[in-house]
């Protein structure tokens, strides 16, 4: 059996019908592409190696990947030995594909903004995650759970939380709640605005989330005397479609000081 490692922020879950829930949750067509992350002692892996996908496990542990090679040869050749956040996906697959996984808590942010990096690719994703970040993720505006990543994911994808996990159902069990939650991508091909300004004010803005959106925006916008209404707000006042209007706001500030 594999031993749990604390650096990797191994938990790995005991409950197979838990399994069976996070991967029906799962909806890829016939014959796509599916990355696992982190698949460990394979729970999620054996009910994926089940349906008709095309499946890419991603694990960096060694005892994993030996444990897994053994219990379904048909992975020998399929299991990519990465680090999936210094992965260049491109080179493993081409076209859009799926992700799902029991993210390790410690990296599980780092994830999602690679998700976001290749949005244009990811249809879906199903992952369990810290119930505090799963609800951060799916918090509307107005909420102090609300916050970057927030505003940034639900631009682009719909998220809805499915169920919690106690901590019971892992080996060694977690201090926290977990929480499954599943990314459908949203119509949004583009925004309607400079897409990597639109980050810089989310992330710019919600680092100093207790000031006024006019305190904390200085350092894109020197000059800001202005009576624009959503200044006067704080970051987590703002909806995707406000962070959009303040973007485009920003954007026309700039172009009249050039």
């Amino acid at each position: 059996m594999v031993r749990p490692k604390k650096h990797l922020g191994q938990h790995f879950l005991t409950d197979p019908s838990i399994a069976g829930r996070i991967v029906d949750a799962l909806k890829p067509g016939p014959g796509d592409t599916v990355i696992e992350i982190g698949p460990g002692t394979g729970v999620l892996t054996g009910p994926l190696l089940e349906k008709e996908i095309h499946l890419l496990p991603v694990e960096i542990d060694t005892e994993s990947i030996a444990y897994l090679k053994q219990l379904w040869p048909v992975l020998e050749d399929k299991i990519i030995e990465k680090d999936f956040l210094k992965m260049d996906l491109d080179e493993y697959v081409s076209g859009s594909f799926h992700i799902i996984g029991n993210f390790p808590y410690n990296i599980s942010s780092q994830i999602f903004f690679k998700v976001l990096e290749y949005r244009q690719q990811i249809p879906s994703v199903v992952c369990m995650i810290q119930k505090e970040v799963a609800d951060r993720i799916a918090s509307p505006a107005g909420n102090k759970e609300y916050g970057i990543l927030s505003v940034l994911l639900q631009a682009y994808y719909d998220i809805e939380g499915l169920f919690t996990v106690k901590p019971g159902s892992f080996f060694p069990p977690p201090r926290v709640t977990s929480g499954v939650i599943r990314l459908t991508r949203n119509s949004t091909v583009k925004l309607p605005c400079d897409e990597k300004l639109f980050h810089r004010v989310v992330k710019t803005t919600f680092n100093q989330r207790r000031k006024m959106i006019r305190n904390s925006i200085k350092s894109i916008l020197l000059n800001l005397d202005s009576d624009f209404e959503l200044l006067s707000l704080r970051p987590e006042q703002l909806d995707v479609s406000g962070f959009i209007e303040l973007t485009q706001w920003v954007e026309t500030q700039q172009t009249a000081n050039k």
